[in-house]
């Protein structure tokens, strides 16, 4: 079972408009405390972790935000590294394969996603496993599903199910990439040529916070499930 955690906090947050003009993304808040606290929650209601922050636009402000939160920040100087090139480069401070993976523009209604991948994740058959969630429980979401799960578990691009940024995933593969700069999906595609890309549906709700009228769906959200 991993035993450490990569939270994706780096990007720069465009979409978010006139909210980041100041701030880095994970540092908005929602429903009173920064995105990135939620995030964090469910690590805190997982268990130990060892955490590992990315940061890139406005570092500072989010170094000084983790700093009494036991939260290692993995600096990327002087470009962003995209996912797989930001994981690469934390690797030697998670220490740790395989390892969570959690985005931190994003708000969860339901049981806590890192246990539910923990309690379904089987190193004999998967590389990867992608927490996912049907479109019609994906709040906010703009555009259609990411990917279908076949009756084994393997991940199929397409169909009507939504990446929610959290996964386990296996970091061997992310050594042979030789550009500095790339997305997870080049791995994700590796795996998935040899059956091992799998995927877990979730069963609660899930709202992107990766744009400005997110803030309020997420807050609906969480107040009905009060």
């Amino acid at each position: 079972m991993p035993d450490a955690l990569m939270l994706f906090a780096a990007g720069f947050g465009t979409r978010m408009g006139a909210l980041t003009a100041d701030r880095p993304k994970p540092l908005i808040e929602v429903a009173g405390k920064p995105l990135i606290d939620h995030a964090l929650a469910l690590a805190d209601g997982f268990g130990p972790l060892r955490r590992v922050a990315n940061a890139h636009y406005r570092a500072d402000q989010l170094e000084a935000h983790l700093a009494p939160r036991d939260v290692t920040v993995s600096r990327e100087e002087p470009e962003i590294l995209d996912t797989g090139g930001g994981l690469r480069l934390a690797l030697p401070l998670l220490d740790a394969d395989p390892v969570f993976t959690l985005n931190t523009d994003a708000v969860w209604s339901g049981p806590n996603p890192l246990r539910l991948l923990a309690e379904a994740w089987d190193p004999a058959r998967m590389d990867a496993l992608l927490l996912c969630v049907p479109l019609g429980n994906a709040v906010g979401r703009k555009g259609g599903g990411d990917f279908d799960i076949l009756d084994d578990g393997r991940l199929s691009r397409g169909g009507d199910l939504v990446y929610t940024g959290a996964q386990i995933v296996k970091t061997k593969a992310l050594h042979a990439v030789t550009e500095p700069v790339f997305s997870l999906n080049v791995i994700w595609n590796q795996m998935a040529e040899q059956g091992r890309l799998c995927g877990l549906p979730y069963p609660g709700q899930w709202c992107d916070v990766g744009h400005p009228e997110g803030i309020r769906l997420a807050e609906d959200m969480l107040a009905a499930d009060v």
